[in-house]
Parts: structure tokens; C-alpha cells; sequence
């Protein structure tokens, strides 16, 4: 990996990257899973001959060695060499026996999966030490609450907008006897009352909501902001405006709508081995149903279908078929060869899982335009920004911490 200058910037890295990906994003832009075939394969053959070529289990490999399919993929796209170089951030986690110590223990984890309660113990032992009064934001039952007031010397308050989960939050806050205080607030409502001394925190607050933390943070000019952001595309905005006035007015523009923003997430690191396997299926079912319908149609289009419930896979791929058609008021032909269609499916899966993987280099380079754009922000308001990892991927995929203390006036 080339040495990344001491020097370098938070913008000259997002410039860097901005330009990067709007060069590249004929690969990464069209979903392969509704073109039959993507414009880039035509533009770089050899890559698409390569991809072709690996073998499933070489897939499910590359899947989790992004770097190392970088690499590989650099002999026929040089720069997608730049890859590590461009996603590469500090660790920011403390030793292993820090992090347990910042962990709540199981016997006081009420309520919280185990997942969440580790993700929550690596969270808090990245931003010791404490020290000033905390504003959990978007919390939830205040697992994140809970688990910073046994590293805190003040009290910490959390605001959540479910009536009921504040209300099981309270009751677990009072039965463990910790010091925090949930309140029932809407963060998107106008005049939201933060604490003009709160060290604002958010672990894995969706889209506009962790956003918004960040604007109304700097709005109230509070000392510390420490945000591991999620579900960038979860926002009102049919475009996403960048936060940051540099990024705003930075020629070329890269335009990102939500199904853009929705890519930076797309992983099932953490899914379960039969959640993957019933995805496979499903989308191998649906793929053949595209097919089926196009010919039927007429029209080389890809036709969405609603969400299908899990539990009716047990009927099979034909009773599927027609699900899909009565909801797109399409009639299939009695004589309709559904073992062909089935078939037909199961290739069209194998070519489109080839240029997803492709497609799916992208995924950390989008997030971290995103979060370098938040960076960029926080120092355009006089803020002193840490940006890294908090914990290993295996553990969560959204493991990047923003952590950004105001300066003092000189």
C-alpha cells in the first residue's frame, strides 16, 4: 500500500476520491441485477472475461478481500489499484481488555443482542476518555446510554422518538440504577433542546438522523461529536447534498441518488448463513421471472415485483411465478416450462453476482466519500477531527468512528 502523506487533508482525500469514483462509475452506478448485461462489460472485456471465469467459491473469497480483488482487478482497470490507498483509515480501538472493560457484562444487558452489546463496548472505549455530560441521539432503549454511563463521570441523557422504547429504556436505566435519563423527542423537529455542553454521540443513527446531529452539534457549538454513521440513504432528498462548503462547490460534481447511497451498505457480513442462503434463492427466482416476463411482455425491461414472504419459498419457484405475475397483472400460459425459466434464473444469478462483485469494490469508497465529507464539515466549524475504525468489520461493517472536538478560541 503507498504511503499515505502526513499531510494530506481530509478534503484533498475527498477530492481524490470524489474524482475516482466519478471515473469509474459506468462499474459501479447501473445495478446489474435489472440490465441484462452492463454497459461497462463492453468497455473493459477483459475484466468481464475475468470475472466470468472465478469459480463460486473464489467469488465468496474476493467478496470478503476487497483489496485483494482491487488488485486483481487493476490488470484490467489500472486504478481500481488505488483502491486500499483510498479507504485505508487508523485504528482507532484500544486494546482487546479495554474494550471488555467498557462493555457492559451479559448479566446487565437486558434486552440488548449480543452483536449490539459488543458494537456498544468498542464504541465507548474509542472515545474515552469522557468528560463532559452526554447526549445519546437517536438511542433506543439506551443501550449505548447505559453502556457510556459506566465510563462517565456525568449523567447522560438520550432522546428517542418511540413512546415505547423511551418507556423501556427508563425502566431498564432505573432497574440497573444508571444514571441516564431518556426523553421522548423528535431529533428532525425544529428547535430541538440540546444541551449546549453535551458531548453528542449517535452509533449507527440512519441517514438524515445522524446528519442531522452533526448540523444541529455545530449549531449549538457542542464540545465533542462522536458519530459511527449507517443507512446513508435513508434521507428526504432525492440528490444528496453534500454537508461541507468544499465538497459543495467542487467541480466535477458526483450526483448521488438514493439507490447510489444505498450501495454504501449493502453487505450481509453480519447475516446468518440461512438468511443468505433464502436471498439466494429469492433472487434466483426472481431473476428467472424476469426473464419470463420479458418474453411474455415483450419489453427488455426488469419489472419489480413487492417483497415475498419468506415462508412461501416452501411452495416452490412456480407458485412464485404466479405471485408475481397476479401482481403485475400478467397471465401465464398454462404450457409455461418453469424448470426452464428456474434454470434460466440460476445462470442469469451466477453472471449478475459476478458484476455485483465487481460492482461491490465500491461500496467502501461511496461510504467514505460520505463520511470525508462529514469530516470536511466539521473542520469547516472549527472542529478537530479523528476519523477511523472503532471496531473489526466482522463485528459490524458500519465500524467507522467521526470524532471532532471543538477548538478553543485563541
Amino acid at each position: 500500500m503507498t504511503a499515505r502523506p502526513a499531510t494530506e487533508s481530509f478534503f484533498s482525500r475527498w477530492q481524490t476520491l470524489n474524482d475516482w469514483l466519478i471515473k469509474h462509475r459506468t462499474i459501479w452506478q447501473p445495478a446489474p441485477f435489472t440490465e441484462l448485461q452492463p454497459a461497462w462489460v463492453e468497455e473493459y472485456p477483459g475484466l468481464a472475461q475475468m470475472m466470468a471465469g472465478f469459480t463460486d467459491d473464489e467469488c465468496a473469497e474476493l467478496a470478503e478481500a476487497p483489496e485483494r480483488l482491487a488488485k486483481i482487478a487493476s490488470r484490467h482497470v489500472s486504478d481500481l489499484a488505488l483502491y486500499g490507498h483510498l479507504t485505508d483509515f487508523p485504528d482507532l480501538a484500544p486494546d482487546h481488555s479495554d474494550i471488555l472493560a467498557a462493555t457492559l457484562p451479559e448479566i446487565r444487558a437486558t434486552d440488548m443482542p449480543g452483536r449490539k452489546r459488543e458494537q456498544a463496548g468498542a464504541f465507548a472505549a474509542a472515545l474515552k476518555p469522557l468528560q463532559q455530560p452526554i447526549l445519546d441521539w437517536c438511542c433506543g432503549k439506551g443501550h449505548l446510554a447505559r453502556t457510556l454511563a459506566a465510563q462517565s463521570q456525568d449523567d447522560v441523557a438520550g432522546f428517542e422518538w418511540n413512546p415505547k422504547l423511551v418507556a423501556d429504556g427508563n425502566r431498564l436505566a432505573r432497574r440497573f440504577a444508571d444514571p441516564v435519563q431518556i426523553a421522548c423527542q423528535d431529533v428532525m423537529a425544529k428547535d430541538v433542546p440540546v444541551p449546549t455542553n453535551a458531548h453528542g454521540v449517535a452509533l449507527h443513527a440512519c441517514g438524515d438522523l445522524h446528519r442531522q446531529l452533526l448540523k444541529e452539534g455545530v449549531a449549538g457549538s457542542l464540545p465533542r461529536l462522536s458519530v459511527s454513521p449507517c443507512c446513508y440513504h435513508k434521507t428526504v432528498e432525492g440528490i444528496y447534498s453534500a454537508l461541507s462548503e468544499g465538497s459543495a462547490t467542487h467541480e466535477p460534481k458526483l450526483l448521488l441518488d438514493r439507490s447510489d447511497l444505498r450501495l454504501a451498505v449493502r453487505e450481509t457480513v453480519t447475516a446468518p448463513a440461512g438468511v443468505r442462503a433464502q436471498t439466494k434463492t429469492l433472487s434466483q427466482w426472481r431473476l428467472g421471472f424476469d426473464g419470463l416476463q420479458r418474453t411474455l411482455r415483450e419489453v427488455n425491461q426488469y419489472l419489480s415485483a413487492p417483497s415475498y414472504p419468506p415462508r412461501l419459498i416452501k411452495n416452490g419457484f412456480p407458485e412464485f411465478c404466479h405471485w408475481a405475475a397476479s401482481k403485475k397483472q400478467l397471465c401465464l400460459p398454462k404450457d409455461t416450462d418453469f424448470e426452464f425459466w428456474l434454470s434460466y434464473g440460476v445462470q442469469r444469478h451466477r453472471d449478475v453476482h459476478r458484476y455485483e462483485l465487481i460492482r461491490h469494490l465500491f461500496r467502501r469508497p461511496l461510504e467514505v466519500w460520505m463520511v470525508l465529507d462529514y469530516a470536511v464539515f466539521l473542520e469547516e466549524q472549527g472542529y478537530q477531527v479523528r476519523l477511523g475504525h472503532f471496531c473489526e468489520r466482522s463485528l459490524t461493517p458500519r465500524n467507522l468512528l467521526l470524532d471532532a472536538v471543538k477548538k478553543k478560541a485563541p
